[in-house]
């Protein structure tokens, strides 16, 4: 059977996942592996060094650079406090002391005899991993991370902004064809995720981060929305270190798009259940996408899955169901009926491999396979 191959996106209901937690530099793994974790455990920890700060101490004290350190109340490592006094001069009959006063609490780093400058460094800033999901470690990078394995639901979207957060999925769209409107979001849905259907507007985004909702997930948002909450034009760098106070994972596209009914089905059926999602996205080389993940304990189902995931992943076929990405389809499903071989010619006179795919409705419609990604449902 002919077939292709073209990046993949993951609707899932259930399979074998591996999360790698990692640290941003050397610390400490604070689990073994074949240990059981939670997602909100902490994994891994290290300390970021604190920034510094410069203090000119010698114009301070009106002083000559090679003097400073005599004049030093504090040594180098010394830990010193905000407005404490950490170098004086004699004065004059005790009287008329220039004093130099600490900007930060911290410690003396180091003292320069050549510029006159101290260098104050502010505390470390802890930095911690979670789990993220729960699962089993299957393997620890020594002074690094760990690897967490579980088996669940897992789902990635289109596009997203905000970063790792986790909590219990509330599905408030009666169907996928549903906006999600500010008045549906409740004080009670405080550390939920909430489930949308066709579009998520900024007002229903403020009153959810209101009250205190950890994510949205929905089909659409609209682009002049979407620059509203943020503040800025987004670009295509990636995602996910936005400060907005949610994560936002978008399923099908920009606009009023209706979620795909598998997916809202699949979320339907997990409702209630503890829900892990990132809206980090990265639309260049490198994909990141957006993702939802809820693990759930499997019926020994995870075989037989994992060698299907393993063996289609990204691979077109006769019958694939796909996402066009391209106008004037954009973000409408369909499934191939047609892989030709042969090259064919596009209005702008490039040649390119193409496929043809039978829409929703039934129309057929010739696409470059580069405007398609292929949907791996489980």
């Amino acid at each position: 059977m002919a077939h292709a191959y073209t990046p993949g996106l993951k609707v899932t209901e259930g399979m074998t996942i591996q999360k790698e937690r990692r640290l941003p530099l050397e610390g400490e793994v604070l689990v073994e592996a074949g240990a059981t974790v939670k997602a909100e455990d902490v994994v891994a920890k290290a300390d970021l060094p604190g920034n510094v700060q410069l203090l000119n101490v010698a114009n301070l004290l009106s002083v000559p650079p090679e003097e400073v350190a005599e004049h030093m109340l504090k040594p180098v490592g010394e830990v010193v406090s905000e407005d404490e006094i950490i170098a004086t001069t004699k004065g004059l009959f005790g009287l008329f002391k220039s004093q130099a006063r600490s900007p930060i609490d911290g410690t003396i780093e180091t003292i320069s005899d050549v510029t006159g400058q101290v260098i104050l460094r502010e505390p470390p800033i802890p930095v911690e991993v979670k789990a993220y999901t729960d699962g089993t470690v299957t393997e620890v990078l020594p002074d690094e991370g760990v690897t967490v394995e579980t088996y669940g639901t897992y789902i990635q979207g289109i596009f997203g902004i905000g970063g790792e957060t986790i909590g219990d999925l509330v599905v408030v769209a009666a169907s996928s064809s549903d906006a999600l409107t500010a008045e549906q979001i409740q004080p009670e849905h405080r550390d939920n995720i909430l489930v949308g259907g066709s579009l998520v507007t900024t007002e229903a985004i403020q009153k959810a981060i209101q009250n205190g909702v950890k994510g949205v997930i929905a089909g659409g948002i609209d682009d002049a929305d979407l620059r509203e909450l943020l503040g800025y034009e987004l670009g295509v760098a990636i995602t996910g270190s936005e400060q907005i106070g949610i994560t936002l994972v978008i399923t099908e596209g920009f606009g009023s798009i209706a979620m795909a009914e598998q997916t809202f089905t699949l979320l339907k059926a997990r409702e209630g259940m503890q829900t892990s999602i990132n809206g980090a996205t990265q639309i260049r080389a490198g994909v990141v996408r957006p993702e939802i993940l809820i693990p759930w304990v499997s019926d020994g189902a995870e075989t037989a899955e994992e060698g299907k995931d393993g063996s289609t992943e990204g691979v077109l076929e006769v019958g694939s169901l796909v996402r066009i990405i391209r106008e004037p389809y954009f973000g409408q499903l369909g499934r191939v009926t047609e892989l030709p071989v042969e090259l064919q010619n596009l209005e702008t006179e490039a040649q390119v491999r193409v496929l043809r795919v039978e829409l929703a409705d039934g129309q057929q419609t010739t696409l470059p396979r580069a405007n398609v990604e292929a949907i791996e449902r489980g």
